[in-house]
């Protein structure tokens, strides 16, 4: 079943007066064919043009899509033989952010990221994506691994930030964050990091410290939430439409700006309409960039993240 957002009640009526025709016809001899097409037709083109149009405000609202597909369905429908690999080695395990050994088109990686859970009960084991410092040393340990074995590693990012709990402020958050990052930067393997839904603050870059750095079509990128901005500079969360248009958080906004390198695109109507052709489009955007990435020297690696990072805002 799907779960329509506000701005795509036009769809949502189309759809359920389809529904309605189908049904009054069940059973009965009276042609409804010609009818069918005709409506289904406009749907599917109500559907292309409303989200071809999309504010920034209505792709976060996509990006946060409670049916968005999260890293563990990229993991079944896009990757192979994912082994993961589990704790810091210093506090403990953070199922916030998960790791492991992963094939991609028969190449071995070391493949990270964020699992915001898709129900009530792995929503909340998953802390709704929000890693904790335990999670990201574990990030960290996991790239070292990769290093050792000559891994590419991938990161799909996907978390609205850090866990801000006193516990995780406790356990040193922003130090964890901070040394994420560094480990992203040192990297003298290829990295290839993709904003598959929300890319919020330092949680989201300290997984994508990368050479190359790629978005899905309908994800968004921000220092600070639209309604943390909004709360900020108005003090009202109702101002978060216009936060999100002045801080360019779409991945059209920010390929123009440099601070992506590539759009994925998304199946019609968002990647929550179907995961499985979501996850091939992505696997195969991953693959092109570790194969342009293959023969890089290692040093050369480290100087094309330097690089990238130092031209932003120029």
């Amino acid at each position: 079943m799907i779960t329509w957002l506000e701005f795509e009640k036009p769809v949502a009526e189309l759809d359920k007066r389809i529904t309605e025709l189908r049904s009054a016809a069940a059973g009965d001899e009276v042609d409804i064919g010609t009818e069918l097409e005709r409506l289904e037709t406009k749907s599917a083109d109500l559907l292309a043009s409303t989200y071809k149009a999309l504010t920034p405000w209505q792709k976060t609202q996509v990006a946060r899509h409670p049916k968005r597909p999260h890293f563990l369905d990229y993991v079944e429908h896009a990757f192979d033989e994912f082994i993961p690999l589990g704790g810091d080695r210093l506090y403990g395990e953070d199922e916030a952010i998960l790791g492991g050994f992963a094939k991609l088109d028969g190449r071995k990686v070391m493949l990270i990221g964020h699992e915001k859970g898709n129900d009530t009960e792995s929503r909340l084991r998953h802390n709704f994506g929000m890693g904790k410092p335990e999670g990201y040393r574990k990030a960290i340990r996991l790239m070292e691994m990769a290093s050792r074995f000559g891994l590419p590693v991938v990161t799909l990012v996907d978390t609205s930030g850090a866990f801000p709990g006193v516990e995780a402020e406790e356990r040193g958050q922003a130090e964890a964050i901070a040394r994420s990052t560094e480990a992203c930067l040192a990297l003298d393997v290829p990295m290839v990091s993709v904003i598959v839904g929300e890319g919020g603050s330092g949680g989201a870059v300290a997984l994508a410290s990368a050479e190359r750095v790629l978005m899905l079509e309908h994800a968004v990128y921000s220092v600070i939430s639209p309604e943390g901005c909004a709360s900020i500079l108005w003090r009202t969360a109702d101002k978060a439409p216009d936060a999100a248009e002045a801080m360019r958080i779409t991945a059209q906004q920010l390929k123009k700006l440099g601070v992506i390198d590539r759009i994925v695109k998304e199946p019609v109507g968002g990647a929550h309409r179907n995961p499985e052709k979501a996850a091939q489009a992505l696997g195969k955007a991953i693959s092109e960039e570790l194969d342009a990435l293959s023969d890089v020297a290692p040093d050369e690696l480290c100087r094309l993240r330097e690089e990238r990072f130092l031209l932003l805002g120029e």
